[in-house]
């Protein structure tokens, strides 16, 4: 076990390491023509300092921008984790069934390969359509802050532009979830304790309990770093589309305006929040079946 706590420590320190490179090479491209290489070294030292420079769109520091849209990306990808456990988990249990996979597999497939601005724009029209809200625009209210201030309207118009962002990238994040649960059950399903476990008189229920459902856990913990990196991907297109005003949406603004300092941090950023959820995720996950990892 402590073998594997370091093997996922040094891929953690090596991950970070390989994004500093990468950042530096990005930031460096604000350097005139010709003094790149140089520029590219410079960079690299302020990278290692955490120095990422100024933001040519916003003249301010690109850490201070990024500070000031980052709560609202964070609120994002925190609601729509929570929604991809609600929706993936129920999804992956029903689907585990093989009648209900074959005959769902059709529309599992055209859901799955619609892009997620796709998404937005379907979700958008039936918002309007069917419910009337026609207004979705960001009022920089969050939904915890108007929930607090007793505002009734403040309340529905803040429900109303968060409910569809989670919405889509939730989905995302459940595609995942669900894909990991059906995993683990498969994987449960071909072990020869099973049928040891129900010769012996253990309920079925039982042992899905006491020994299927860490495995489960296990498997949709190991895949928190792939969780994280859909929900990452989903909400820099749905910021986009939707207009809201988080840290994907800057970040797409700074690559079409060449702001590559403020591009540099956000890509830092999303490594690092990807990085940390595979090594947490990977480290409980070994943690709640030791057996599976042991050196």
């Amino acid at each position: 076990m402590a073998r594997f706590g370091l093997g996922q420590a040094g891929r953690f320190v090596l991950g970070l390491l390989g994004m500093g490179l990468i950042a530096a090479a990005v930031s460096a491209l604000a350097a005139p023509h010709g003094h790149y290489p140089a520029a590219l070294l410079a960079r690299l030292a302020d990278v290692a300092k955490l120095d990422f420079g100024p933001s040519t769109m916003a003249g301010t520091s690109a850490a201070a921008e990024l500070a000031r849209r980052l709560p609202a990306t964070l609120e994002l990808l925190g609601a729509g984790f929570a929604f991809a456990l609600v929706l993936g988990a129920p999804l992956g249990l029903a689907l585990s069934s093989g009648r209900v996979l074959r005959a769902a597999a059709p529309l599992i497939q055209i859901v799955a390969a619609a892009p997620v601005f796709c998404a937005g724009l379907v979700l958008i029209y039936i918002a309007v359509k069917a419910f009337g809200w026609r207004d979705l625009s960001f009022t920089g209210t969050s939904l915890f802050d108007a929930a607090m201030s007793g505002d009734a309207v403040a309340l529905g118009h803040a429900f109303r532009v968060l409910v569809l962002p989670v919405a889509i990238v939730g989905g995302a994040g459940a595609a995942c979830v669900n894909l990991a649960i059906r995993r683990a059950l498969d994987e449960a399903a071909e072990q020869p304790y099973r049928r040891g476990l129900r010769l012996m008189g253990l309920p079925a229920l039982d042992i899905d309990a006491f020994y299927v459902a860490p495995h489960v856990l296990a498997r949709i913990l190991a895949d928190l770093g792939e969780i994280a990196r859909a929900l990452i991907a989903a909400a820099v297109v749905v910021e986009s589309v939707f207009g809201w005003p988080g840290a994907a949406d800057l970040f797409v603004k700074s690559v079409a305006l060449h702001d590559w300092n403020v591009v540099a941090l956000i890509l830092v950023l999303f490594a690092v929040i990807a990085l940390a959820a595979e090594l947490i995720g990977n480290l409980s996950a070994a943690l709640l079946t030791p057996a599976e990892r042991a050196p």
